[in-house]
C-alpha cells in the first residue's frame, strides 16, 4: 500500500470524524438544553435528540442519489457544508424549534457521509487493503466520538448556561478544514467509468496510486464487469434479493444492539448508575477511549479474520456484557460495576459490528447499484437508530411512573437481539474479505 492511496482514503474517511462527532456531541448538551427549555419527554425525543438522526434518515435515503449524479468527491464536499452550517447554527440557536432545524441539517450531513465516503474509499482501493482502507471511516468515526466526550467534559463549566452552545459550535473547525481537504482527492475511478464513461480519466487516477499493470488490470475487470450488466439496472429485482437482505439485516442488527441508546445518553445513563453530573462526563471519556482502542483492533483484523469472524466475535461479547448491565440496573450494584461491562459491551461493538458494517455494506453490492444499494443499507440503519433514540426519553425520565425502576429490561431485549445476530452471522452472513468488488457483485447477485 502506497502512501498516496492512504493519504487519499484518511482524507476522505475524515467524513466519519464529523459522523461520530455530531451524533455524539449532543450528549453533553442533553440535561443543560432539557433544562433550558423544559420541554417534555417526548418533546426533547421527537425533537432535541432524534431530530438529527431523522435528518440522518432522509440523507442516508437519498444520499445514493449526489452520490451517483454528482459523484462521490463533490458529495463528500457538499457533505463539509453541511457540517459547518448545522454547527454554527445550533451555537446561536435561540429556541428549540430552530435548533432542531440545524440538527437536522447535521443529520442529512452525517447520512450522506455515511453513504458517499465508504463508497468512495471501497471503489479506489483493491481486495488486499479495502477492509483496512474501509475501516479507516469507522475509525475516524469513533475517535470523533472521543474527541466530542473530551470536548464536552472540557466545555463544562466553560460559560455558565452557555456551555452546550460551545460544546456545539466548535465542530465548525474541523467541518471547514475538511470541507478544504476533500478538494484536493481524486474523483472515484469506477464511478468515472460506470456514470461518465471516461475511461481515461479513470486510468489516470488508478496509475497515480497503484502500478501501471495493477492499474490496467482494475480498468479489465471494471469494463468487464459493467459489460455483463444493463445501465438501466434496478436495485429492487429478483437478482439483487440476497444483497439487500444481507444490507438490511447488518444494519438492523447494528441498531439492535443499543449501541447509540448507550453513546448518545452516556451521561444520563451513567448519572442513574450513581455518579454526579461531571464525573458522568469524564466517565463518558473512558467509554470513548475504550471505543478507538477496540476499534483499532477490528479494523486491523479485517482482512486478517474476515467480517463474519468479527460479527461472530463481537457478538458473543455484546450478548455478556448486555446481560451483565441488566443485572447492574437491576440489583442497584456499584456504579464502577456498571461502567466495566458498559465499556466491555462499547468494546465488543467497535471489534464487531462497529469495524465491519461500512465496509460490508459499501462492497456487497455491484457497481451499478452501489450508490442506491449503500443508501438502501445506511438508510436501515438511521430509520432503527432514530427510532431507538426517539423512544429513550421514556426508559429515562420517567415521570409518570409507569416505567420507573425498570430501564433495565431495554438491556435485556438488546441482548436478545444480539443472540439472533450472532445465529445470522453463523448461518447466513458471507465472507467478503480478498475478494474484488466486481467477483463479490458477480457471486451475490446470482445467489451464491
Amino acid at each position: 500500500m502506497n502512501n498516496r492511496i492512504f493519504r487519499i482514503s484518511l482524507t476522505a474517511a475524515l467524513a466519519g470524524f464529523l459522523f461520530g462527532f455530531d451524533t455524539v456531541v449532543i450528549s453533553g448538551a442533553n440535561l443543560p438544553i432539557k433544562e433550558l427549555w423544559n420541554t417534555s419527554p417526548l418533546f426533547h425525543g421527537t425533537f432535541i435528540m432524534s431530530m438529527a438522526l431523522w435528518g440522518t434518515v432522509l440523507g442516508a435515503l437519498l444520499g445514493g442519489i449526489p452520490t451517483k449524479v454528482l459523484g462521490r468527491k463533490r458529495t463528500l464536499f457538499w457533505v463539509g457544508v453541511f457540517f459547518l452550517v448545522s454547527a454554527l447554527g445550533c451555537a446561536v440557536a435561540p429556541e428549540p424549534y430552530l435548533f432542531s432545524f440545524f440538527r437536522f441539517i447535521g443529520g442529512v450531513g452525517v447520512g450522506v457521509s455515511s453513504v458517499a465516503a465508504p463508497i468512495y474509499i471501497s471503489e479506489i482501493t483493491t481486495s488486499d487493503n479495502r477492509g483496512k482502507l474501509g475501516g479507516l471511516y469507522q475509525f475516524w468515526l469513533v475517535f470523533g466520538i472521543l474527541v466530542a466526550f473530551i470536548s464536552n467534559w472540557a466545555l463544562k463549566g466553560f460559560d455558565g448556561g452557555n456551555d452546550w452552545r460551545w460544546m456545539l459550535g466548535i465542530e465548525a473547525v474541523p467541518a471547514l478544514l475538511y470541507t478544504l481537504m476533500v478538494l484536493k482527492i481524486p474523483n472515484s475511478p469506477r464511478w468515472l467509468i460506470s456514470q461518465k464513461k471516461d475511461v481515461d480519466a479513470a486510468l489516470k487516477v488508478f496509475k497515480g496510486i497503484y502500478s501501471p499493470e495493477e492499474a490496467e488490470n482494475q480498468i479489465r475487470e471494471i469494463k468487464s464487469n459493467l459489460e455483463d450488466s444493463t445501465s438501466n439496472d434496478s436495485l429492487f429485482q429478483k437478482k439483487y434479493s440476497k444483497v439487500l437482505w444481507l444490507g438490511f439485516f447488518i444494519a438492523f442488527f447494528n441498531q439492535l444492539s443499543g449501541i447509540n441508546f448507550v453513546l448518545y445518553y452516556a451521561p444520563e445513563i451513567l448519572e442513574q448508575a450513581g455518579l454526579g453530573g461531571k464525573e458522568s462526563l469524564f466517565n463518558s471519556i473512558a467509554i470513548g477511549i475504550v471505543n478507538l482502542i477496540f476499534t483499532i483492533i477490528g479494523v486491523r483484523l479485517l482482512d486478517k479474520l474476515g467480517r463474519r469472524q468479527l460479527i461472530i466475535i463481537g457478538s458473543i461479547g455484546y450478548i455478556f456484557s448486555l446481560i451483565m448491565v441488566g443485572i447492574c440496573f437491576q440489583q442497584q450494584l456499584a456504579p464502577s460495576f456498571t461502567i466495566l461491562f458498559i465499556c466491555l459491551f462499547v468494546a465488543s461493538h467497535a471489534i464487531g459490528q462497529g469495524a465491519v458494517i461500512w465496509v460490508f455494506i459499501s462492497e456487497i453490492f455491484p457497481n451499478r447499484v452501489r450508490a442506491y444499494g449503500q443508501s438502501w443499507g445506511t438508510s436501515t440503519h438511521w430509520v432503527f437508530a432514530a427510532l431507538i433514540t426517539l423512544i429513550t426519553p421514556i426508559f429515562l425520565d420517567d415521570q409518570e411512573g409507569y416505567m420507573k425502576d425498570s430501564v433495565w429490561y431495554i438491556y435485556y431485549f438488546f441482548a436478545a437481539m444480539m443472540i439472533l445476530q450472532l445465529l445470522w452471522a453463523i448461518f447466513k452472513m458471507p465472507e467478503t474479505k480478498g475478494v474484488s468488488l466486481e467477483e463479490l457483485g458477480k457471486k451475490l447477485s446470482s445467489g451464491k
